[in-house]
């Protein structure tokens, strides 16, 4: 089950996705990050016709957070009205790096899903072998 305040982060993340710059793919994604005081930043994908300089929405909040001076994040919430998005090898790199001890949630066919940080290697790379 999860908690309400990971529901809530969930919905800023839904919100957040509405703001994505996503002419190429067409795969409109959200985030929405708690950092340790209690505040919530936000980000959303940004592409690039050079796709290497696009920017995934969770690297767009967790920039967001510590470009206003958070250094301790609770928990990451991405959305997609696609569902089951996870974070890709750059965005697990940034996640481990920036917010090694934060909770993951994402949302699976309508679901919540809840995943722990040391989860997302093993379940970017599973989403390629099922």
């Amino acid at each position: 089950m999860i908690n309400l305040e990971y529901k809530k982060l969930i919905d800023f993340a839904k919100s957040a996705s509405s703001n994505s710059y996503s002419p190429y793919l067409g795969y409109a994604v959200g985030s929405a990050v708690l950092a340790a005081s209690g505040k919530i930043y936000l980000g959303t994908n940004i592409e690039n016709s050079s796709y290497g300089l696009s920017n995934c929405a969770e690297r767009s909040a967790l920039f967001n957070a510590f470009s206003n001076g958070e250094s301790k994040i609770n928990a990451i919430a991405l959305w997609t009205p696609k569902s089951d998005v996870f974070p890709c090898g750059a965005c697990c790199q940034v996640i481990l790096e920036l917010a090694l001890n934060s909770d993951i949630i994402i949302n699976s066919k309508n679901n919540i899903l809840e995943i722990l940080k040391y989860e997302i290697y093993y379940l970017t790379f599973l989403q390629k072998i099922v």
